[in-house]
C-alpha cells in the first residue's frame, strides 16, 4: 500500500468515527426528540456533570442500541437520525439511578438497551409512535427482576436531594428530570441544548414544566417533588412533541398535562415509577385525538 492510499484509508477510517460519534449524540439528543449532536452533547456533559456513571452508562447503552440496529441492518436513515439511541440511553442512565454499578447491573443495562433497540424497530415496522415506551417497559423489567432476583444490587432511595430556592428553578429541574438529573445546573443545560434545537420547544417545556408542577401542588403533592421536577418532566416532554405556532396547539399541551398528571398520580398510588409513561399515554391519546379531529373536519 503505497503513502497516498495509506492516507485515504485513514481518511475514510476518520469521516467513519466521526460520523458514528455524531449519530451517538443524535441518539441522546433524541431523548428529547432533538435530531442535533450538539444538543445531545450538551446532554451527555449534564449527566456526567450530576453523575459520571450515568454519563458512561449512557453512551454505552446508546452505543449498544446503535450497534444492534446496524448489525441488524435497520433502515439507514432512521439509524442516522439516532433513533435507536435514546430508549437506550434512557434505559442506561435509569440502570444506574435504580441500581449499584455491579457487574449484574451493566450486563442488564446492555441486555436492556439491545432489547430497546429491538422493541423500537418492531414499532416502526407496525408503524405505531411509541416514543419512550421501551424505555419504560425495559427498565420496569429490569426492576422486577432486579427486585425478585438481585435485591442486594438495589440503591436505597434517598430524599437528601438539592433543593434550590430561586424562582421557577423546579422548571428547569423539570428539563433535568427527563435524564433523571435533579440538579438545576443540568435543568439549565438541558434546557439551553433543547433551545439551540428548537427555541419554540423549548419554551413551550418550560411553560408546561410551570403549569405542571403548580396544578401538582394543588392536588396535594408532595412539596419536596414538586420542587425537585418530578411532576413537570413528563410535561416538558410532551410539550414539546406538541409545541406549535397555533394557539390551538397550547389547548392541546394543557390537555396533555392534565391527563400525563393523572396517569402520574395514578402509577404512584400502585407504587409504580411512573417514569415517562404518563407522557408516552398522554402524548398518544392526544394525538388520535387530533387524528380523529382532522379525519373529520375533512369529511
Amino acid at each position: 500500500m503505497n503513502i497516498q492510499d495509506s492516507m485515504y484509508t485513514s481518511n475514510q477510517f476518520i469521516n467513519k468515527s466521526i460520523s458514528f460519534i455524531i449519530i451517538l449524540l443524535k441518539g441522546i439528543g433524541q431523548i428529547m426528540l432533538q435530531e442535533n449532536a450538539i444538543t445531545g452533547l450538551l446532554f451527555l456533559i449534564g449527566i456526567t456533570l450530576g453523575s459520571p456513571k450515568m454519563g458512561l452508562a449512557a453512551l454505552v447503552a446508546t452505543l449498544c442500541g446503535t450497534l444492534t440496529a446496524i448489525v441488524g441492518k435497520y433502515n439507514q436513515a432512521d439509524i442516522k437520525k439516532g433513533l435507536y439511541g435514546f430508549n437506550a440511553a434512557l434505559v442506561g442512565v435509569a440502570s444506574m439511578l435504580f441500581l449499584k454499578p455491579v457487574l449484574t447491573s451493566w450486563l442488564m443495562l446492555i441486555v436492556g438497551a439491545i432489547l430497546t433497540s429491538l422493541l423500537y424497530r418492531f414499532s416502526i415496522k407496525i408503524k405505531i409512535k411509541v416514543f419512550t415506551l421501551p424505555f419504560v417497559i425495559i427498565t420496569w423489567i429490569i426492576l422486577l427482576i432486579s427486585i425478585a432476583y438481585f435485591n442486594q444490587i438495589m440503591i436505597e432511595s434517598s430524599t437528601t436531594a438539592h433543593l434550590s430556592k430561586g424562582y421557577f428553578s423546579f422548571a428547569f429541574k423539570g428539563f433535568g428530570q427527563v435524564i433523571f438529573q435533579e440538579h438545576l445546573l443540568a435543568g439549565i443545560l438541558f434546557f439551553i441544548a433543547v433551545f439551540i434545537s428548537s427555541p419554540l420547544s423549548a419554551l413551550y417545556g418550560i411553560a408546561a414544566a410551570i403549569a405542571s408542577a403548580t396544578i401538582a401542588s394543588y392536588c396535594s403533592a408532595s412539596t419536596h417533588d414538586v420542587l425537585n421536577g418530578l411532576f413537570s418532566f413528563n410535561a416538558v416532554l410532551c410539550a414539546i412533541v406538541l409545541a406549535g405556532n397555533q394557539i390551538q396547539d397550547g389547548i392541546w399541551i394543557a390537555i396533555a398535562i392534565a391527563l400525563a398528571l393523572a396517569v402520574q398520580f395514578a402509577l404512584l398510588h400502585f407504587s409504580i415509577p411512573p417514569l415517562t409513561f404518563p407522557f408516552v399515554a398522554a402524548t398518544l391519546l392526544i394525538l388520535f385525538m387530533k387524528s380523529k379531529l382532522l379525519s373529520r373536519v375533512k369529511n
